[in-house]
This record gives structure tokens, C-alpha cells and sequence, in this order.
């Protein structure tokens, strides 16, 4: 059997060192991913960190400045809702045909019989224009807390993509860093062979897990490009605009800082969506209270200067009342504002418990990230590590075979990887319980 590309004899046999020396190479190779990347220069792009991508968001994104767009809107309705309405003006020319009289039909007000001028004001009946501004003022607020709400979305958004690209960046240099290691476990390989003490087959094997690693890394470059393209289409950029190199994450707050009463105590108190719903569940209140106002008329108040000629002879004053007689529609409103009233408060309720719900189940996921993390960091990897020295060893001696020497590497690869999974997922979970509670980012 011939291997995938020409082996390469060594020229001499492997030195009673090269242990130590295969030891220390790939002890610094997989050291490497640890290394923290170097700060960002001024003006340098977004995604050094996850403040870098919010402080783009909050004054980039459209869905943002859409959602507060809506709500000033919508505060802007409280002033008309309670306003009286406007006044109206009627003007009634009498005897225009000038009939009896030696004068031809006119349309001027000093050339016919009389003319009568009508100013006339809608007076709602007390505590309706009340009820409609407080209502308006409700709406006004509910759509306030859901920008806020928008904004903590958008920010969880972001948060969650930092961590996805912060785990695929990792990930990513972790594999190049392997491939560059099981490299240097090939010219091990191939120098025992040429000195007799290994197969053929070692070297062949060090080159399929090479290919293998090259298919992971293209793999990995794909998926780093779609969560950059993800990143930039978030904060309204160009999908191939640069992204800097993701250096730190978020530190994680202690335990005592997320206990679950006081989350939640936090919750009811700052949640955006819960504080929309009590705003809907206020304003529909205020619908419940106009439709029972309803039963009784509005005014009309008139006054009326009568214009004989070219001087105003006498005045007329006016009084209209709608007389509320429909009853049967007046009663299906006021079911129908009730109705909404309980929709309304239905929705808080429920809002309430999905929060809490939600809350608890990241709260156990945040948990379980960090002890994942800890076991993978303060167990795992150790362990992996020093079964890779004595399988390096091992193999040196001809005591291990090449195929348990490649799987203690492939150890060391998924320790890490489970730590840089748990770590970002730590980030995601924490992202969503700042959602939740309402933390401003």
C-alpha cells in the first residue's frame, strides 16, 4: 500500500532528545490558543468585543430608530386624544332669491333676506376627554417600553452573535494550530520509519488526520464567514465590511449576583415586554371606563348672530344633545371593552410567566456552561495533556503505538473546544437573562 503523497526518509535517526523536544513543540503549539490577542488601535473596526458591536447598534440600526420612531409617535396622540374638538361654523343665507323684492338673486350676505352665522362647540360629557388622553397616554407608553424592548433584542442579538464569533474565530485557530502540530507528529513518524522503528503505516496515518484537519478548517472558515456576515448585516453594515479579531469576552457575574429571587424581583420591575402589557392592560382599563361614559350625551353649544342688511339684528343661542338610544349597542361596547380589558390582563399573565420560565431555564444553562467550562479546564485538559506527554513518550520508546498517539491529540483538540463551547455559551445564556430582567447593556 502506497501512502497519499511520497514519505519523506529522515537522514538520520530520531536523538535520544527529540522527546523532549516533540514534548515542548507541542506543548507550545497548543499553549498558542490560550494567548490573548493584542488590543485594538484606535478607529480599528467593531468586533474586538461585544461593547464594540452595541456601541455600533445603538446608533446604527434601523430597527431601533424604527421602534423609536413608533413610540414618539405614538406619545404624540395623548395631546389630540384629549382635545375638545374642533369648533364649526355655519353660515345659512335666507331668502337669497330676494322673492317680493326688486332685486335679483345673490350670494352676499348683505344683499339677501338675513344671514345667519352658527358658531357651534362639541362639549364631551365629563370624564371622556379624561379617559381618552389616559388611554392615548397608556398606548403612548406601552409602545415606549416595546423600543426598549427592541433595543434589549436587538443587544441580546448581538451579545450572541460576539460569543458565536469569538467561538468560531477560537475554534478556527485552534484546528490550524493541530494541523500544524500532527505536522511535526508526521516528521516524528517519518524519521522513525527511515530509522526502522515505526511502519509506514504511522506516516500515512499523520497525513490522513492532516486531510482531515484541512476539511475542518474549511469547514470552519465557511462557518466564521456566515457569523461575520450574520454580525455585520445586525449592525447594518456591508455583509463583507472588516470585523476586528474577537479578543475578550463579557466576565461573568459571580452566583451571588444571580440568585433567582432577585432576578426575578428585578424582572417584574424592568422587564420591557411586562411593562408594555401593563401599559395595553391601562389603557384598556380606560376603554372599559369610556365605554361606560358612553351611556350619557355629549353637548352641543351654538351661538348665532343674525346679519339683516349690513348690520346684525339679534342673536340666537343653541343647545344640541345626542340622546344615547341605541342601547343594545351601547351594551355590546361596553362587553366588547371589557372583553379586551381581560384579553389584555390574560396577556400580562402570560407574558409574566414565560419570563419566568425563561429565566429559569438560562439560569440553569448558564450554570451548566460554567461547569462545563471548569471541568473541561481544571480536569479535562490536564488530563488530556498529560496523557499526550506520556503517549509522546510513549511512542519515542516504542512503547505506544502512532494511532494512540493521534488520539491523545484529538483529546487535547476537544477539551478545548468543549471549554470554548461552554464559554460561549455561557455568553449566550448570560445575554438572555440581561434580556429578561431588562439590563440595560
Amino acid at each position: 500500500m502506497h501512502p497519499a503523497r511520497p514519505v519523506r526518509p529522515a537522514r538520520t535517526p530520531a536523538s535520544p532528545a527529540a522527546p523532549r523536544r516533540l514534548a515542548a513543540a507541542c506543548a507550545s503549539a497548543f499553549a498558542l490558543a490560550a494567548l490573548p490577542v493584542g488590543a485594538a488601535p484606535p478607529g480599528a473596526p467593531p468586533g474586538a468585543s461585544a461593547e464594540s458591536l452595541l456601541e455600533v447598534l445603538r446608533e446604527s440600526s434601523p430597527d431601533l430608530a424604527a421602534a423609536r420612531l413608533d413610540a414618539q409617535a405614538a406619545a404624540e396622540r395623548a395631546v389630540p386624544a384629549g382635545a375638545l374638538p374642533d369648533p364649526r361654523l355655519r353660515v345659512e343665507l335666507r331668502d337669497f332669491t330676494n322673492a317680493g323684492r326688486d332685486a335679483s338673486p345673490s350670494l352676499l350676505p348683505g344683499r339677501v333676506g338675513s344671514t345667519k352665522y352658527t358658531f357651534m362647540q362639541t362639549l364631551p360629557f365629563f370624564g371622556k376627554r379624561d379617559a381618552r388622553r389616559e388611554a392615548a397616554v397608556a398606548e403612548g407608553e406601552a409602545a415606549a417600553r416595546r423600543a426598549d424592548g427592541t433595543w434589549l433584542d436587538l443587544a441580546t442579538r448581538a451579545k450572541t452573535a460576539y460569543a458565536q464569533y469569538y467561538f468560531s474565530s477560537g475554534n478556527l485557530r485552534l484546528t490550524r494550530e493541530v494541523l500544524d502540530l500532527v505536522a511535526r507528529l508526521e516528521g516524528v513518524a517519518q524519521a522513525r520509519y527511515a530509522a526502522g522503528l515505526a511502519a509506514q503505516q504511522d506516516v500515512i496515518r499523520a497525513q490522513v488526520e492532516q486531510t482531515q484537519l484541512r476539511t475542518d478548517i474549511v469547514a470552519q472558515e465557511a462557518e466564521l464567514a456566515r457569523v461575520k456576515a450574520r454580525i455585520n448585516a445586525l449592525l447594518a453594515r456591508e455583509a463583507g465590511a472588516p470585523l476586528a479579531e474577537p479578543e475578550r469576552l463579557r466576565p461573568l457575574p459571580p452566583p451571588a449576583h444571580l440568585r433567582p429571587a432577585d432576578l426575578e424581583e428585578r424582572l417584574r420591575a424592568r422587564n420591557p415586554r411586562l411593562a408594555a402589557e401593563r401599559s395595553r392592560l391601562a389603557a384598556a382599563e380606560q376603554g372599559v371606563r369610556l365605554a361606560n361614559l358612553d351611556r350619557y350625551p355629549d353637548f352641543t353649544l351654538g351661538l348665532a348672530p343674525i346679519q339683516a342688511g349690513s348690520h346684525v339684528g339679534s342673536w340666537e343661542l343653541m343647545l344640541e344633545v345626542n340622546i344615547p338610544w341605541q342601547q343594545d349597542t351601547r351594551r355590546a361596547q361596553e362587553r366588547e371593552a371589557l372583553a379586551k380589558a381581560e384579553a389584555a390582563r390574560a396577556r400580562r399573565e402570560a407574558v409574566a410567566n414565560d419570563a419566568y420560565g425563561a429565566l429559569a431555564e438560562s439560569l440553569a444553562a448558564l450554570e451548566a456552561a460554567r461547569r462545563t467550562e471548569s471541568l473541561a479546564d481544571r480536569t479535562l485538559l490536564p488530563q488530556a495533556e498529560l496523557t499526550f506527554q506520556s503517549a509522546v513518550a510513549g511512542y519515542e520508546n516504542g512503547k505506544v503505538d502512532f494511532a494512540t498517539l493521534l488520539d491523545a491529540q484529538r483529546q487535547i483538540r476537544r477539551a478545548k473546544q468543549e471549554r470554548l463551547k461552554a464559554r460561549a455559551e455561557a455568553q449566550a445564556r448570560l445575554a438572555d437573562i440581561e434580556r429578561i430582567v431588562g439590563e440595560e447593556p
